[in-house]
């Protein structure tokens, strides 16, 4: 069996890195039960990537959006963003970060907008909020409008919009005061495959043309396979990174799995490569002259 390791962006050298989740935990605790979202997840993303995490429900992707976006505080760990560490900040300070370092799109629409206001203005308004001079604000929102290829909804509000159009919109008010990291959960869950095609182009394209860094949870398919970057997210920890590249005049386009291996050397194998082995509660290693041989412990006792 051979998954290579991903490639080694230690965390000892994450201080280049726009996010950094070094050993994150997130405990809920009920009267009577103890979720441990989170378990030791660890997460570099770099200034200008545009990455995907998917995951089944419960692994713990929303967990992670929800601390990236400073609303939710991990239990233990250290998780900072652009130079913010988020275990450690003011009240003040979070209302700054939310404000101006990370913005969020929500997978329904409708919790973004607002449904009295038109496009326009539903922009205009973090930046309204943050004290931004009234021609910035018209001159940004327009741009943005422009930008995601909704300018013509500018006077129009979210019943007027059409689902794809809505969350468009929705990006640009995230974008609004011109946050260094775009969290964006579900954004295309709601959308059928084209109008998902189109979002997730606008997300391309604020990548590609503004610079911001895009963090995308999603279940789609179509959408993961469409980054350089897939990071696979299971049992709270990170298992795994799908790297490709694109087609050149050289070279075919490349699509390649690693598993990510913790600082404990800990390595959550793929389903599929447990089943197919048998791999169960124990294996055998071996160590080889440039790989390390996982084998199953069939035959050798209990």
């Amino acid at each position: 069996m051979t998954l290579p390791a991903a490639p080694h962006h230690g965390l000892e050298f994450g201080h280049d890195a726009l996010v950094v989740c070094d050993n994150v935990v997130r405990i809920y605790q009920t009267e009577t039960v103890e979720v441990q979202a989170l378990q030791g997840l660890d997460l570099l993303v770099h200034e200008g990537e545009l990455i995907a995490l998917v995951g089944a429900s419960g692994s713990g992707k929303s967990t992670l959006l929800n601390v990236l976006a400073g609303a939710d505080a991990p239990t233990a760990g250290r998780a900072r963003v652009a130079g913010h560490d988020l275990t450690e900040l003011s009240r003040s300070e979070q209302v700054h970060y939310r404000r101006h370092v990370v913005g969020f799109v929500r997978q329904q629409a409708a919790l973004n907008l607002v449904p009295y206001l038109t496009a326009g203005q539903v922009v205009d308004l973090p930046m309204t909020i943050a004290g931004e001079r009234r021609g910035v604000r018209r001159s940004r929102a327009a741009e943005l409008l422009e930008l995601l290829g909704v300018a013509h909804c500018a006077d129009r509000r979210p019943v007027e919009m059409s689902g794809g159009e809505q969350q468009r919109v929705s990006i640009a008010v995230a974008l609004a005061n011109r946050p260094q990291l775009l969290l964006a959960d579900e954004p295309t869950g709601e959308l059928d495959s084209e109008t998902a095609a189109e979002v997730f182009a606008a997300l391309r394209t604020v990548n590609r043309e503004l610079g911001t860094t895009v963090v995308v949870v999603t279940h789609d398919a179509a959408v993961s396979g469409q980054v350089a970057r897939t990071v696979a997210i299971r049992d709270g920890r990170t298992s795994s990174e799908v790297l490709r590249s694109e087609e050149t005049d050289d070279a075919p386009a490349t699509a390649e799995e690693y598993a990510v291996m913790d600082r404990a050397g800990r390595v959550q194998l793929p389903r599929d490569y447990r089943e197919a082995l048998d791999l169960t509660r124990r294996v055998r290693l071996a160590l080889a002259a440039d790989h390390v041989e996982i084998r199953s412990d069939r035959g050798e006792g209990a």
